[in-house]
């Protein structure tokens, strides 16, 4: 048998009246329109039953012996458990006066016998309507103190935390990037008064090369959300250069949405780090220079013939001992580029003849993976260090091959264009302004959340590809420093299993 669903009482009212008749009646009433109804006789009970289960409503009479009405409510008006109950007067007394005592010990309404039922059953549902409005709204208004108490304590722990924390911490304004507040730990690194940093911007204070790179990526913070562990130059009052790490965080204050930056110093690390490996690559190229020299005695076989076997682990040791060689003198060149030791050598050179040369080195590598190498070279101009500029499309070129398949095309391709755009501008001017060329592959693609790293040291898309494919992680760090060198960018675009383009934007000489 499927069960009747439980139909519950609409509320709990207790009725208090000396007169058996009128208990009766209202008791019959108010069950007939959906409450619980409990009726007694006596004040004294009615307290009694008030005080061990508190009803939603009352209905109480005046005239009662032993206690009357008024002296009921007085005692229910005075226990915490039952004052906030709404007590409706029903007596025979009429004169205003008899109203005005009931309304003063506590009463929320008074209704005259003899009474109609639909007076009293209206009277009873506006004031439980009022009551449990009452109800709501006192329970909102103790949520909402919580939340005022347990916001005040947040922001007085923030506060603590802001102000003695060791790390420099700034805020700053979404919609304009300018300071709001900084710490003294932030005051400290920069050489800056607190007057000084408020109101302004790191563009303003100038606070290293890249403030209005920062200044956009807090701008957009509430669409690309938190980020962590920035590199920045950054600059103090007196000029002096310190390499921080920054992160930012999306807060709000007041509605004003702001941005949480917390610096990092990493000036001593990173000099430390350059020292390390600068020594660790030079120790390293003197006795890597003497194994290769012995590997290549023992090759020749002027010391003797080696068997298969002994032709195999010769050549394990070549290309081990090769790619370390790499390793060491890719170290080399970031470390010189970081320290500023590497100058660019400038000159004019003819950009067709650039992708000429680049893929005419790179074809041998091409016909022994079985790649071919398609080049659309343009005829213009550039003021660059041709060098430089090989070694970098030779390196993505490399990549485009190493990860190609046998049969596929790897494209490599120069336009003009107006801006620094992928696409140019349709009817665009005939002295455009910068070269931008692409390598393409239809290679493995790299995955979405690898793209804004493999431009960092010893960052590969797949940590196996230093053993199977011998690359170091450093060819396109290497890379993006010297476009960088050449004021121009590198980026690239790739879809999973389908490949990957490399863009290299480079301005042109101002001819006019």
């Amino acid at each position: 048998m499927p069960k009747e669903p439980l139909n519950f009482p609409k509320a709990d009212i207790l009725v208090i009246d000396d007169t058996p008749e009128n208990l009766n009646l209202l008791s019959a009433m108010l069950t007939e329109q959906g409450y619980k109804v409990r009726s007694v006789t006596k004040g004294s009970t009615g307290l009694r039953g008030a005080n061990a289960v508190p009803p939603d409503l009352i209905l109480l009479d005046v005239n009662m012996p032993e206690m009357n009405g008024y002296e009921v409510c007085e005692h229910l008006k005075a226990s915490d458990r039952t004052r906030k109950i709404p007590v409706i007067f029903i007596s025979a007394l009429g004169d205003v006066l008899d109203k005005v005592k009931a309304f003063a010990v506590g009463g929320v309404d008074y209704i005259t016998k003899p009474f109609q039922l639909e007076e009293v059953l209206a009277r009873i549902e506006n004031h439980l309507t009022i009551w449990k409005l009452q109800q709501q709204l006192q329970a909102q208004n103790e949520r909402l103190q919580q939340e005022i108490h347990d916001r005040a304590k947040a922001e007085e722990k923030f506060a603590k935390v802001f102000r003695s924390s060791p790390n420099p911490i700034a805020i700053a304004t979404v919609s304009n990037a300018r300071f709001i507040d900084v710490n003294p730990s932030f005051l400290k690194m920069s050489g800056y008064s607190l007057d000084e940093v408020i109101g302004n911007t790191a563009t303003e204070l100038n606070l290293g090369k890249n403030t209005v790179a920062i200044a956009q990526t807090i701008q957009l913070l509430p669409e690309t959300g938190s980020l962590y562990n920035l590199e920045f130059e950054f600059s103090t009052k007196c000029a002096e250069l310190k390499t921080v790490l920054i992160s930012l965080e999306l807060i709000d204050l007041a509605g004003v949405p702001c941005a949480l930056l917390i610096a990092n110093d990493i000036t001593e690390r990173k000099r430390l780090e350059n020292e390390f490996i600068s020594l660790v690559s030079h120790e390293l190229r003197t006795p890597l220079t003497s194994t290769m020299g012995a590997l290549d005695l023992l090759g020749s076989e002027q010391l003797g013939t080696l068997n298969e076997q002994g032709q195999k682990v010769l050549s394990i040791a070549t290309t081990n001992t090769e790619r370390l060689i790499r390793l060491v003198n890719d170290i080399l060149d970031l470390e010189r580029m970081k320290s500023g030791k590497i100058f660019t050598r400038k000159m004019k050179y003819n950009a067709a003849e650039l992708l000429t040369t680049a893929t005419e080195a790179m074809q041998a590598m091409a016909d022994q993976l079985q790649v071919k190498l398609i080049i659309n070279p343009v005829e213009v101009e550039l003021w660059a260090d041709p060098d430089r500029l090989l070694q970098t499309l030779t390196n993505l070129l490399s990549n485009a091959i190493k990860f190609s398949e046998p049969g596929d095309t790897v494209y490599i391709s120069a336009t003009l264009s107006e801006s620094q755009g992928v696409e140019p501008k349709e009817n665009e001017p005939l002295l455009p302004k910068y070269l931008l060329i692409t390598i393409k592959d239809q290679g493995r693609g790299i995955p979405e959340d690898k793209l804004q790293i493999i431009f960092e040291r010893f960052q590969q898309v797949d940590a196996s590809d230093s053993r199977n494919k011998g690359g170091t992680g450093l060819g396109l760090a290497i890379c993006r420093d010297i476009i960088q060198q050449h004021d121009g960018k590198i980026w690239v675009q790739s879809t999973l299993g389908e490949g990957s383009t490399f863009y290299v934007l480079l301005p042109l000489p101002d001819l006019q």
